[in-house]
């Protein structure tokens, strides 16, 4: 786990947008397959890092934690052809800011990170 830190601490993540910082994280270490407690470490260091990294944006490292794991299920939702019926922008606006209890999301950040998974795919 120290280790972990250590790598996250050398990354940088500064002026990038969430969903494709997941992405830069994610192509450094892979994602688990059985998305377990292992996922949720990674995804609570990365929160972290970026959090340190872009203070600016106003976002918790809470809120932070939620918006990557709101982002790897809407991928997951958008890009499996197991789901028939895709998540919308609405719904995801709705059920993000519905998992967020301390903090705020506007809709127009959440909406920018529909529309980036929509647009790009996977983050995970």
């Amino acid at each position: 786990r120290d280790i972990l830190e250590r790598l996250i601490e050398l990354q940088s993540y500064e002026n990038q947008f969430l969903p494709n910082a997941l992405r830069q994280f994610f192509a450094k270490l892979d994602a688990p397959e059985d998305r377990n407690e292992y996922l949720s470490i990674l995804i609570e260091n990365f929160s972290k890092r970026f959090h340190e990294c872009n203070k600016d944006l106003g976002l918790s490292t809470e809120t932070i934690y939620v918006l990557c794991f709101s982002l790897i299920l809407l991928s997951i939702d958008l890009t499996s052809p197991h789901v028939k019926n895709k998540m919308s922008k609405r719904e995801f606006i709705r059920n993000t800011r519905r998992a967020i209890i301390n903090g705020t999301l506007s809709d127009e950040l959440a909406g920018h990170l529909y529309d980036n998974i929509y647009l790009i795919g996977h983050v995970a």
